[in-house]
């Protein structure tokens, strides 16, 4: 008996939320595994395992696999408008749509080792989730480089208006990407 009454108590137990991993104007990103209370904001859940959904303010979401809660606050960035001459960042090839909603499309994409994607601009601020250990290459137009090195779990915050491709110079890289609208 005793044992059951700690099985339903460890079954129930919810950990406190992790700090946001990114909080700004536009999005509170958090750490996610399991239930969450009533979220704050609309939200996109994102998964490890590729898996997304899309929940309204006040709901309480269980989420599958590890993965991230990116909370879409009220701050509206329109997309930019492309003057660059280079097609957007998504569709890309190989790239596959998982989700589409009225404020955000979500992504999968891998990296394919030593081939660069097509030169693209950004026009709408994005969410990146990595899921491998890798190191990316980004080339400007201009020629300039850098790399970045990103492992499992990793989340970034990146502002539109960039123009870039990108190599996978070491590892394995795969992300799922929200595009914020």
């Amino acid at each position: 008996m005793t044992l059951a009454i700690l099985a339903l108590t460890l079954l129930s137990f919810q950990a406190p939320p992790a700090p946001p991993a990114i909080d700004n104007e536009r999005v509170q990103v958090r750490a996610l595994e399991g239930a969450v209370d009533s979220l704050p904001y609309d939200s996109v859940w994102v998964s490890n395992l590729g898996l997304t959904a899309f929940f309204a303010k006040g709901t309480a979401p269980r989420a599958v696999g590890k993965g991230i809660l990116i909370g879409l606050k009220d701050f509206k960035v329109e997309p930019l408008p492309n003057k660059s001459g280079y097609p957007l960042a998504f569709p890309r090839p190989g790239s596959k749509k998982l989700l589409e909603h009225a404020r955000f499309v979500v992504w999968d994409y891998t990296w394919t080792p030593g081939v660069a994607t097509p030169m693209h601009f950004h026009d709408k601020d994005v969410v990146v989730f990595y899921l491998e250990d890798g190191d990316l290459q980004s080339t400007t137009p201009s020629g300039e480089k850098t790399v970045n090195p990103y492992k499992p779990f990793m989340i970034r915050f990146n502002l539109r208006d960039r123009t870039h491709t990108e190599t996978l110079i070491r590892g394995k890289q795969h992300a799922i990407i929200t595009e914020l609208k």
